[in-house]
């Protein structure tokens, strides 16, 4: 454990080095609330993306980088602004017409348009509750419309009216002059609509700590700000969020970036210490366009694990937090590769490396081996050339590339091949695009036909690949045009894997085979 500690002390992997910066707000003295708090908050105003489940992940990472540093107990949190009024129909959900007719309710008081759930907002704490879960986040779960309405919230409420002046100062810095004349830090919710109201106060008493307002009809109502009959605007609300619970790390994306300074001042003013903050970067669409709830573009996490483990998904989220990343469905592949190499790395590593290494991040430290055999890109253009529509078929090429190898024996390599069948159908297959090879690539690709079809050493993957080069690199300037030829011609694709190993595991006289086919102009419309 101490040559692990010292190790972390020192990593320059970003969940250490967020770590530390939270070890050292309790250099002088542990937290009188007895725990590290990390906290993550979301909006379930639609169904939960992927980057929601990118939030919690980090977080984790960051939490079990602190547990190396630290014996403090660690709590994370999952908070839910379930009380948030609904401001727009999400276009990914059905009864369309039903939502509409209950704009600005809070998110729990709308009916749930899947009809499972007694509310919107149960259903979607519900789908992120188990999307978490299917990963195994310790975490406990916190409800807005609880959190309010049970008096956990009231103790900050009650401040949030006594210095309602000091407060609404650092909002009013942020406004537009036009906004600063109606904005309140205060959302009412209506006593007979339910509706959460825009409006601006008439008066705040920070004696009986109510507000006193006129609705859209301009009648006058006073409420308790306490017991749920008030939110609090969500940039307040953000820092006296983390004023109540004591929040010690909170990440985001950058959209809030510019407003940590706010939450950091609210927060203070009512009487909590600021967190430690990460901004990340946000997930894009293949179109770069930002992933959204609302509109249900790029893809959801279930849509992921139908072509990949988890593992590759956490993979993924750990790379580079602070830079954009288009996340599309032909970024799996890479990261399932990836992954694997680092697992495969990992073993002969020393604790500094391995520390840095992104799979003890995501297995927490009890890393496994890998058992994938046969890179997942490889299985891939495998599928492809055999027009695979079920993974046995695959199994008859990686037994006999590799004997030993079965499904039990394997489990990983299964679930591999079983993906690649998948993903190779419904996004590969509709793609490919075989053409004929030009005058030097057809003298080359006949040139590696006869000496396949006279090979008869060793069916490993360095040889082959030697003969592979020998018939490039006399005929090709750079190789690499060699190598493009021999996938467009022979797999209908762009790119392709490192040859010698795709002939070692499709078999020798296989690939001459194929090449028969291409040479002989039969592969060209059957992309």
């Amino acid at each position: 454990m101490s040559e692990i500690r010292d190790a972390a002390m020192t990593s320059k992997a970003w969940p250490f080095e967020e770590a530390r910066r939270i070890l050292k707000r309790y250099e002088k003295a542990p937290p009188e609330k007895g725990y590290v708090l990390f906290s993550t908050g979301y909006g379930p105003s639609g169904l939960p993306h992927i980057g929601t489940f990118g939030e919690v992940l980090r977080t984790t990472m960051v939490r079990r980088a602190f547990e190396q540093l630290s014996d403090i107990p660690t709590k994370l949190i999952c908070f839910s602004d379930d009380l948030d009024g609904m401001r727009k129909v999400p276009s990914n959900v059905p009864q369309q017409d039903m939502l509409a007719a209950h704009m600005h309710k809070p998110l729990t008081d709308v009916p749930d348009p899947f009809g499972t759930h007694e509310s919107f907002g149960h259903h979607n704490n519900a789908m992120l509750r188990r999307f978490l879960d299917t990963f195994g986040f310790d975490y406990e779960f916190y409800s807005a419309r609880a959190f309010y309405r049970s008096g956990q919230f009231d103790e900050v409420l009650r401040r949030a009216v006594e210095r309602y002046d000091d407060v609404m100062k650092v909002m009013l810095k942020s406004l537009r002059e036009e906004r600063q004349q109606t904005y309140s830090i205060f959302l009412p919710i209506h006593p007979e609509t339910g509706r959460v109201l825009y409006v601006p106060m008439k008066h705040v008493d920070a004696t009986e700590h109510t507000v006193t307002f006129d609705d859209e009809d301009g009648r006058e109502w006073t409420l308790p700000v306490t017991g749920g009959n008030v939110k609090l605007q969500w940039k307040p609300d953000f820092g006296a969020r983390w004023a109540a619970l004591g929040v010690d790390f909170e990440m985001y994306g950058k959209e809030h970036a510019t407003n940590t300074a706010i939450y950091d001042r609210i927060c203070e003013i009512l009487g909590g210490r600021k967190p430690e903050h990460f901004s990340y970067e946000l997930f894009l669409d293949e179109n770069g366009k930002k992933i959204s709830k609302s509109s249900g573009n790029g893809i959801s996490i279930d849509e992921w694990l139908s072509y990949a483990s988890t593992e590759s998904l956490s993979y993924f989220m750990y790379q580079k937090p602070k830079t954009a990343k288009r996340m599309h469905f032909d970024v799996i592949p890479k990261a399932v590769d990836e992954y694997h190499q680092q697992l495969r790395a990992y073993q002969t590593q020393d604790i500094v490396q391995r520390l840095n290494n992104p799979v003890w991040h995501i297995h927490s430290g009890d890393v496994p081996t890998s058992n994938l055999l046969v890179p997942f890109s490889m299985l891939l253009n495998l599928a492809s050339v055999s027009a695979a529509e079920e993974k046995a078929q695959l199994w008859g090429f990686i037994q006999r590339y590799a004997p030993e190898t079965s499904a039990e024996t394997h489990p990983d390599m299964d679930a591999a091949a079983g993906f690649a069948v998948r993903y190779y159908n419904d996004f590969v297959k509709p793609k490919k695009v075989y053409r004929l090879p030009s005058d030097l690539e057809r003298e080359a690709l006949t040139d590696l036909r006869d000496q396949l079809k006279a090979y008869n050493g060793p069916v490993e993957d360095e040889a082959l690949q030697s003969i592979v080069y020998a018939c490039g690199r006399e005929r090709f300037e750079p190789l690499r045009a060699w190598f493009t030829a021999l996938y467009e011609v022979l797999l209908g694709a762009s790119q392709g894997p490192r040859f010698g190993g795709f002939i070692a595991l499709y078999g020798v006289q296989e690939t001459v085979a194929l090449i028969d086919k291409a040479l002989g102009g039969e592969l060209v419309g059957n992309g």
